[in-house]
């Protein structure tokens, strides 16, 4: 199940107790204090991993907890320290302090590691109070409470590319045929509830991730259809593929309704590197209107290009488009 956001609860462990002992030699009858320190509590830390693609084991198991240090023993022996907890989160994952409502971080490359909640310390033995005024001291320290805070966990995938348009423009099609990603394919909107993630190899040496982003509709940006749940995705994307499909009625109004939910959502998303798609075609979409399109985005300065992911054609182009806009400077 496809999860991007949760919110989890942490806690460092607490610190070990310090001990209150004396030395019962047989030589020493006066033997001094020995009490040993506690340890201290072990501290939890996030760490990016390309293990998971969801963040739905947090969703199931919300509170984590680091294990306690060790209360100290006599003969000055030290408690243990408590273990690290280290939570595995995807790769793409943001981290808010849900009480100041901040980000703490992006977790954005494979084993980045951050540490959310520290460990309490170790309290003092009663060793450690032995002074010249006192020199037989009968108290020691309590460990301190572990870090204690609640973090809202919240996916953005990171691809190079971000097919994007509205339900039914055929990124699904697209998505299967450049990569080896299955995503649901069907003649109905919303087919996709989740994003697809699949690999485009050129060759050896020339791969990059794309995404299908679910079909945006009129109002996506205040949380109509799909709403915002994926327009959050597509700020990851270096490149953005807009799709459309040959047979809309009025192609401009099509590219315009979507452009306009990338604007009202962050105005920055227009700066992103795009290109236009005209799919499906093979369903042999009427000349003029397509060149009317055509110059049309041209006009906007934007990248232009037709598919049909059913016959091929224009297939290995696109993908050859794709890679260059993700190299170019």
């Amino acid at each position: 199940m496809f999860i991007d956001e949760a919110i989890i609860y942490v806690e460092g462990g607490k610190g070990g107790n310090g001990c209150v002992a004396f030395e019962r030699q047989k030589y020493r009858p006066k033997g001094g204090p020995s009490g040993g320190d506690g340890g201290d509590g072990g501290s939890v830390y996030l760490k990016a991993t390309s293990r998971y693609n969801t963040l739905y084991h947090f969703k199931k198991y919300p509170h984590h907890k680091a294990e306690k240090g060790k209360n100290g023993e006599g003969s000055n022996k030290k408690g243990a320290k408590g273990k690290d907890l280290i939570l595995e989160v995807p790769i793409g994952s943001v981290v808010y302090d849900l009480e100041k409502n901040e980000i703490i971080c992006e977790l954005l490359k494979e084993g980045d590691k951050i540490l959310i909640a520290k460990g309490g310390k170790g309290g003092r033995g009663n060793a450690s109070f032995k002074s010249p005024k006192n020199q037989a001291p009968r108290f020691a320290e309590t460990g301190k409470e572990g870090e204690k805070i609640t973090i809202k966990l919240e996916l953005k995938i990171l691809s190079n590319v971000g097919i994007i348009g509205k339900p039914n423009a055929g990124k699904s099609t697209l998505l299967s045929v450049i990569t080896k990603a299955h995503p649901k394919i069907a003649p109905y909107p919303f087919t996709t509830l989740v994003p697809y993630l699949g690999i485009v190899k050129l060759d050896m040496e020339r791969t990059f991730v794309c995404a299908e982003i679910p079909g945006l509709i009129k109002e996506a940006h205040l949380g109509k259809g799909l709403g915002i749940n994926f327009l959050k995705h597509i700020e990851r994307c270096q490149v953005l593929c807009h799709l459309i499909d040959s047979n809309e009625e009025d192609l401009k109004e099509n590219f315009l309704e979507i452009e306009n939910e990338l604007k009202q959502y962050d105005k920055k998303l227009l700066k992103k590197k795009r290109l236009v798609v005209l799919t499906k075609i093979d369903t042999k979409p009427e000349d003029k209107k397509v060149k009317n399109f055509e110059n049309f985005i041209k006009r906007k300065r934007l990248k232009f290009h037709k598919i049909s992911a059913v016959t091929g054609e224009g297939i290995e182009k696109l993908k050859n488009f794709l890679w260059e806009m993700i190299n170019e400077k």
